[in-house]
């Protein structure tokens, strides 16, 4: 009887069907991830007689099994200015101490000179977009100013929503004072402009 349950059990797993929405929350990405893939030739459905697209355990089992080889570990350090290449070294080498201590095996090191500020940084971005096509499951960075000044904690959601994990040491001395002060004055200065247009706007209509 144990048995004819038990064979019962598998069976209805391996003829499980899962729609996009719920074949995402199986892998651990989103919907939105999984139809990209679909689009690009990396993941392909299967439909059922009436046209609906499903997925079922051996396509939970290709991507799982592609994620635990393909998926890295990945060290970022940031400053915002050459001038401060020391502060760069600095940063490098108190995280390889500090993954060596924790014994983390680290595949790729990104360093990236600019802005806390600035979204559009050429390795940021593409670090962004391997973390949303699911390449890399552990993001380390000393403290959260070095992936970015303001907006953390979105970021930290999509990273999750792509099966990411991102490590912050939080050595508040690799994050220098003085880019503080430049990305405030940086604020400033925008809103400076903004309001300067709007004064410039208005006295046109008038």
């Amino acid at each position: 009887m144990l048995e004819s349950c038990a064979y019962l059990y598998i069976i209805t797993q391996m003829d499980k069907h899962y729609n996009i929405s719920d074949f995402a929350r199986r892998i651990g990405r989103s919907a939105s991830t999984v139809r990209r893939w679909e689009r690009d030739g990396l993941l392909t459905s299967k439909r059922l007689p009436s046209g609906h697209r499903y997925f079922d355990e051996d396509d939970v089992r290709g991507i799982l099994g592609k994620a635990d080889e393909k998926r890295l570990t990945v060290v970022y350090c940031r400053v915002s200015s050459q001038g401060q290449k020391d502060d760069l070294q600095s940063q490098v080498t108190a995280m390889e101490q500090y993954c060596l201590g924790a014994g983390i095996a680290v595949d790729e090191w990104i360093q990236e000179v600019g802005g806390g500020m600035n979204f559009k940084r050429k390795q940021f971005l593409s670090l962004m977009d391997r973390i949303s096509a699911g390449d890399i499951s552990r993001l380390i960075v000393a403290h959260k100013d070095r992936l970015v000044r303001f907006g953390f904690d979105l970021l930290d959601h999509i990273a999750k929503r792509n099966a990411c994990v991102i490590e912050v040491v939080n050595q508040e001395s690799l994050s220098p004072q003085e880019e503080m002060t430049e990305d405030l004055l940086s604020i400033v200065h925008t809103f400076s402009c903004r309001l300067y247009g709007m004064r410039k706007y208005k006295r046109k209509k008038d």
